[in-house]
């Protein structure tokens, strides 16, 4: 799975690199330690335009009653995007790529697990695939933009220590995934694969970042 991930960048930053329009609404305090639940940016198309803005971390289907189940749909296992109901709507029309410095998993030593801190190597923004949807609260009636990161299996950097990881999208295919025109599941599918390896390098962090209420530079500091 992938339970914490950082976004520190200020929103103009993530909106330059994915070349997408800022949604006009307030920036986001820089995060060294997203947790479920929490706001975040993510990149989504909408009316043909490429824009970043803020959604809830859990994803909320648009049939659901209440906000309640948000913190169990934090992720979408990418075997499974069609047989689950939470997830497919988003997989065929709402999907996104949501922005990381960086992501933790924890690796079990013994009786002991250990955090680790995974990143592009040249720092670049990370591309996490990412279905979302829009959620109509249906007292307020106020409307609620939420998130999915879907994962994959490890790759070889991943496996000693954790068996699932975040699928990351390169560049060149995030035209066609953002596209919420296109609807050919086989094609996009193919797209949820474990990164081109070499592209990541990872190091022991402290287990300050284990709590949430933990929350700066010190998280990503190594170990």
């Amino acid at each position: 799975m992938c339970g914490r991930f950082v976004q520190s960048a200020p929103v103009a930053d993530y909106a330059r690199y994915f070349g997408a329009d800022v949604v006009k609404t307030e920036s986001l305090e820089p995060n060294y330690n997203v947790a479920p639940t929490d706001r975040v940016y993510a990149v989504a198309e909408h009316e043909e335009t490429r824009i970043v803005g803020r959604f809830g971390w859990g994803l909320v289907p648009h049939w659901s009653k209440n906000r309640k189940q948000a913190a169990r749909f934090i992720n979408a296992r990418a075997e499974t995007l069609l047989d689950k109901p939470a997830f497919r709507d988003s997989f065929r029309t709402k999907r996104c790529l949501i922005p990381a410095d960086g992501f933790y998993e924890w690796a079990r030593r013994g009786d002991r697990k250990v955090p680790h801190y995974i990143f592009i190597g040249n720092h670049a923004p990370m591309a996490l695939a990412g279905l979302w949807a829009a959620w109509q609260d249906p007292d307020s009636q106020e409307w609620h933009r939420t998130c999915s990161i879907i994962t994959t299996r490890p790759n070889e950097l991943m496996k000693p220590i954790h068996d699932r990881m975040p699928v990351l999208l390169e560049p060149e295919i995030w035209d066609e995934w953002l596209d919420r025109s296109n609807d050919d599941a086989e094609s996009l599918q193919a797209f949820l694969r474990h990164p081109t390896e070499g592209l990541l390098e990872s190091y022991e962090v402290s287990t300050y970042v284990n709590s949430v209420r933990n929350n700066g530079p010190e998280c990503v500091a190594p170990a």
